[in-house]
């Protein structure tokens, strides 16, 4: 594995650790002050830290400009971002921490197998064979199950 993709799994993972703890966090504090004002909080802390990161990282806000001058649909991304923070702010205190992270992959790899397969946004196409297939169904399984109290 070269050093690069043991990063990119190093951080990957690392991204799974954090998005469950998060979901957990968020839901607490949508209990305390709603759903809507926590989505509305942790967006702001999340963009005071992207901008605290890009400011040390680059030395310059020029990348935020750079980014609003692509075309529109990339800035789905942020959307996307505010969906996915609510949806589990309203999900875990319900479902569980456990279910709802269960359930958030296994709608992540589906999405991700067709994006791979079709080579939606530009991607190149990865075929779709039957061990990824069979992960997402056990997965899709798993989180099912986790539904259960």
């Amino acid at each position: 594995m070269s050093g690069g993709t043991a990063l990119a799994v190093f951080v990957s993972i690392s991204a799974g650790f954090a998005a469950s703890a998060q979901a957990a966090i968020l839901g607490k504090l949508g209990d305390r002050v709603g759903t809507v004002e926590a989505l509305g909080f942790s967006t702001l802390v999340a963009g005071a830290t992207g901008v605290a990161v890009l400011l040390i990282a680059r030395r310059s806000l020029a990348g935020i400009s750079a980014s609003a001058h692509q075309p529109a649909w990339l800035w789905l991304g942020g959307v996307l971002s505010a969906f996915i923070i609510l949806s589990v702010t309203i999900a875990t205190p319900r479902i569980g921490v456990a279910a709802a992270i269960g359930l958030v992959i296994t709608g992540q790899l589906l999405v991700a197998a067709a994006i791979d397969r079709f080579g939606w946004f530009g991607f190149e196409r990865i075929p779709l064979h039957w061990p990824r297939v069979l992960g997402i169904v056990l997965l899709a399984a798993g989180a099912v199950l986790s539904l259960r109290k």
